[in-house]
């Protein structure tokens, strides 16, 4: 019985203009995808790629750093131009993210929160009667 080869594409060059780079930037760790415009995804980078450890990975100089890694991966493999920004979370690491994706001479065509907001949510609780 022959083994069942598993046949793995080749990391192929994509030229396309527009680009989404997804950033949440929680108060543990900071995750940077970028994907094209379908949503697959071509680049990401995490603290831990950048060799960040216990409690230096949740500063936003972290944020920064994987903000940088992920972004020069994919101007330098895929010639990304222009590109839509998600962010999510807290606000001192998403804004050092966001702030490399500028530096990286990236033109930005928006920028857009989707941080959970809750809309009331659950009921309180009675106060107790004595």
């Amino acid at each position: 019985m022959a083994k069942a080869t598993l046949k793995r594409s080749k990391k192929t060059r994509r030229n396309v203009i527009e680009w989404v780079i997804s950033i949440n930037a929680s108060f543990n760790n900071t995750h940077v995808v970028v994907c094209d415009t379908e949503w697959k995804v071509l680049t990401w980078a995490t603290w831990w790629s950048a060799w960040f450890k216990w409690a230096r990975e949740a500063t936003p100089y972290a944020a920064q750093i994987t903000s940088e890694s992920a972004c020069s991966k994919a101007k330098t493999m895929h010639s990304m131009e222009k590109a839509k920004v998600l962010v999510k979370w807290i606000w001192a690491w998403r804004e050092q993210a966001i702030r490399w994706v500028i530096n990286s001479w990236i033109d930005l065509i928006w920028i857009f929160d989707i941080t959970p907001v809750p809309h009331n949510g659950c009921r309180k609780k009675k106060v107790r009667k004595l």
